[in-house]
């Protein structure tokens, strides 16, 4: 193997790799990248069984071949290295030889026999989405923080994509709060789970060149493109639950707030309720047009904060503070809307836009 690439490609396209890179004890491959070289392009690849990374870049060929080389090392070396073309050779005994300007280093790679076949997607039977790359970024932010944690119940450990009255909808849970996000418009038929670890590394994909991320769905797994490199996973198995028996179709009560000083109180309130599980009361007071939110602490105090607002009904509720928080974090508006039913009934969060692309419940606190 013997080609030459620009060295701002090959570190751009080991470092996107190398988040992939596994390092399982008893599996030294996977901590390695796989650099194959065709007549035609150079591919970058690493995967940790549960999702691959391949970039495809443009070099001059002059001898084909692949070689498996440690990722952390690799990517270290190439970073360092300066701007500007590397020559980069390939000796039988798995030496990696690159050089640039004054600079020649070896890396000491492994034979690729044992390195995992990278996963294959049918792309003709595929049911495929072309999303605008800001409003995808958005969805996932939106919705990535609410999955669980809790590997007992592994659906709710990702986000749930599907299509619903002619929608694309991607939809969140914890068992406590439930983010669903409405995406575009679609006339195909998906239900899919991917998980949050696959997700989160797509966004740090995005940069501000890319308009656009394509994904493509088949049975078991998920294959996200954007730019020059694609990110394959694996699905996650079971059936999401019917999310939309806990959206409330009406409320009571209804708030209509800024955003700013909701999140300065919200913050203000969560510093005395932290002996109380995060508890924070929402008091509104619909001839006052307030919101009252309060916290109290037994042993350092108490918290009382009046905002203006638009109130239609009187009520009150009691949440965690911290929930509150990372929703009006994530909404990017200006105003939001909160409804509720009474103490014990779920409360509703949406942007303050008539027709609402951004919907999120929080379970209510016992108070």
């Amino acid at each position: 193997m013997k080609f030459s690439v620009s060295q701002e490609k090959l570190s751009k396209a080991l470092a996107s790799c190398g988040r992939v890179a596994s390092s399982r004890a008893g599996l030294p491959i996977l901590e390695t990248i796989l650099l194959r070289c065709t007549k035609t392009e150079l591919v970058v690849a690493s995967t940790n069984l549960e999702l691959a990374s391949t970039t495809r870049i443009g070099v001059k060929v002059d001898d084909i071949g692949e070689v498996a080389i440690p990722a952390k090392l690799i990517n270290e070396v190439v970073s360092t290295l300066p701007k500007g073309v590397v020559e980069v050779s390939l000796e039988q005994n798995a030496k990696l030889h690159l050089s640039s300007g004054s600079y020649t280093v070896t890396v000491n790679g492994m034979k690729t026999d044992d390195f995992p076949e990278l996963p294959t997607i049918n792309e003709k039977s595929a049911v495929q989405y072309e999303i605008n790359a800001i409003e995808f970024k958005q969805t996932v932010s939106q919705t990535i923080f609410v999955a669980s944690k809790d590997q007992t119940r592994p659906v709710l450990t990702g986000v749930y994509w599907h299509s619903f009255d002619g929608t694309l909808f991607a939809a969140s849970s914890d068992g406590y709060r439930l983010a669903e996000k409405k995406i575009i418009p679609t006339s195909s038929e998906i239900a899919a789970i991917i998980p949050n670890t696959s997700l989160g590394e797509a966004t740090r994909l995005l940069s501000d060149d890319i308009n656009e991320v394509t994904l493509l769905f088949d049975t078991d797994q998920v294959r996200i493109r954007i730019g020059e490199t694609e990110l394959t996973s694996r699905l996650i198995e079971g059936k999401y639950p019917n999310y939309r028996e806990l959206i409330p179709a009406s409320t009571e009560t209804k708030i209509s707030v800024d955003t700013e000083p909701l999140i300065r109180t919200a913050k203000l309130a969560g510093l005395f309720s932290r002996d109380t599980g995060g508890s924070i009361t929402l008091q509104s007071n619909e001839k006052e047009k307030t919101l009252t939110i309060t916290s109290t602490a037994s042993e350092t105090g108490e918290n009382t904060t009046v905002l203006s607002a638009n109130v239609t009904g009187d009520g009150q509720v009691s949440l965690n503070s911290r929930y509150l928080l990372e929703v009006l974090s994530v909404t990017n508006q200006n105003q939001v809307k909160i409804g509720y039913n009474g103490k014990l009934s779920p409360i509703i969060m949406t942007s303050a836009e008539k027709t609402p692309d951004y919907t999120h419940i929080i379970m209510p606190l016992k108070s």
